[in-house]
């Protein structure tokens, strides 16, 4: 993994984030424009700045793996092992979306600073005093943790828009970025269980073209609606991530042995040139 200098925009300032806070998990396109006749083909990755291990197509990993073109939703079909984890014929002309959705999972925590790190970056600082509200051990404890992951995709002319896929939490596009005029930004919404998510923060990951070229991430805040409109540039790709904590169900936490849960959504796309 190369070292990435990271850039704050809202701050104006630098920071660096250690893996205690973190690691983002995505869909990453080979090619985030292809013709009708193409193939779609992209890894699922779990590292930090665009840089990471890249996953196996791996049923028992996920609840849902999906391609959408408008409202046609079918499965990702894949053979057990496959990596890239998707590799399938575009399903017609228009914008796409892969759609993944992880399993549980679980981290242990020895090191409060560790967690107490990963929630203040997360813009949730809350979790530290409910944490100790509730008498948890601040020494070893378990996360429960799920992804879910979207990928836009421009196939032929690229057109269309994306829409909500039913994701307990969501990063909707509100612009097509292959085909409408996002000079001014790309709006999104971020939805949790349907509702808006208002006030809560995003992490900007750009990527320029390039190889190993420089990592700027940034963030914003949703409005009351649950929208923020995200600064681009031309020429590069975007992945944007929200996380909710919450306390885990009681089921969860029986299985997992968890005290806390994180729900990750993540949104991948290019802006072209």
């Amino acid at each position: 993994m190369f070292t990435a200098r990271i850039l704050v925009a809202s701050a104006l300032t630098a920071f660096s984030i250690s893996v205690a806070d973190g690691h983002e998990f995505w869909i990453d396109a080979h090619d985030w424009q292809v013709e009708p006749t193409d193939r779609i083909v992209a890894d699922l990755v779990n590292g930090q700045f665009f840089e990471g291990p890249k996953y196996a197509y791996f049923p028992p990993n996920f609840r849902r793996f999906d391609v959408a073109l408008g409202d046609r939703v079918a499965p990702v079909e894949g053979r057990l092992g496959d990596r890239p984890a998707a590799d399938l014929p575009a399903p017609g002309e228009g914008l796409v979306t892969l759609i993944h959705v992880t399993t549980d999972n679980t981290v242990n925590y020895s090191e409060w600073e560790k967690f107490v790190s990963f929630v203040e970056h997360k813009d949730a600082p809350w979790v530290v005093e409910q944490h100790r509200a509730r008498g948890l051990p601040e020494d070893k404890f378990v996360e429960a943790y799920s992804r879910y992951a979207k990928a836009l995709i421009a196939v032929g002319d690229g057109a269309g828009a994306d829409q909500p896929r039913g994701l307990e939490i969501e990063i909707i596009a509100l612009a097509n970025p292959y085909t409408d005029d996002i000079s001014a930004g790309m709006p999104v919404k971020v939805t949790y269980q349907d509702a808006p998510r208002a006030g809560s923060q995003i992490e900007i990951f750009e990527r320029p073209p390039g190889e190993g070229a420089e990592i700027t991430v940034f963030t914003v805040q949703t409005d009351a609606a649950g929208e923020a409109v995200i600064p681009v540039k031309q020429g590069h790709e975007y992945l944007l991530d929200s996380v909710v904590l919450r306390e885990p169900s009681a089921e969860l936490a029986a299985d997992k042995n968890a005290v806390w849960e994180s729900l990750w959504a993540a949104l991948t796309f290019q802006v072209p040139q």
